[in-house]
């Protein structure tokens, strides 16, 4: 009676897990094929990959936001803001305040918007309304109406913008 041995080899990269099992001679050919094929497409596309923690979007931003116990707020300082820019920073405050768990949603609708920020309502939604189209703001639709969020692209737009501005 011949028992064939069966090799097994897990391998931990980064965040994927994966584990051959068979003859040594399969998973010898499986491990090399991973990595010398798939690794390299793994950096390569986190080479590419955007996304903002909680620790980079409060570096980016931590002159012009505050999150307060009334919620995140807009800090500008005497700095001269466009309502443009002020709409998203206000929807950053409001990220960073989700990422940390002080508010339950990122999204905003135009009325905490403009209890926030002190602009009109007519304003917000005009600068929403070209955000959205540009692809800087997601509008999400909810029970409760329209919200809206900041997207990655807007993120990295305004910090790019703002240290241009101010000479950060």
């Amino acid at each position: 009676m011949s028992t064939e041995r069966e090799l097994s080899v897990v391998v931990v990269y980064g965040d994927s897990r994966l584990e051959f099992k068979g003859s040594p001679e399969v998973v010898m050919r499986s491990l090399h094929e991973f990595v010398s094929k798939e690794i390299p497409n793994m950096d390569l596309a986190g080479a590419i990959t955007v996304n903002h923690s909680l620790n980079d979007l409060v570096l980016m931003f931590k002159d012009f936001v505050r999150v307060t116990p009334e919620g995140p707020r807009v800090w500008s300082q005497d700095r001269k803001l466009s309502d443009r820019d002020t709409i998203l920073l206000q929807l950053v405050a409001s990220r960073i305040a989700s990422l940390s768990g002080k508010v339950s949603s990122d999204a905003m609708s135009v009325g905490e918007i403009e209890a926030a920020t002190g602009l009109y309502a007519k304003t917000i939604s005009s600068r929403l309304s070209e955000l959205t189209k540009t692809a800087l703001v997601e509008r999400i639709s909810s029970d409760s109406g329209g919200k809206y969020r900041i997207a990655t692209l807007g993120t990295y737009r305004l910090a790019e913008q703002l240290s241009k501005k101010f000479k950060q």
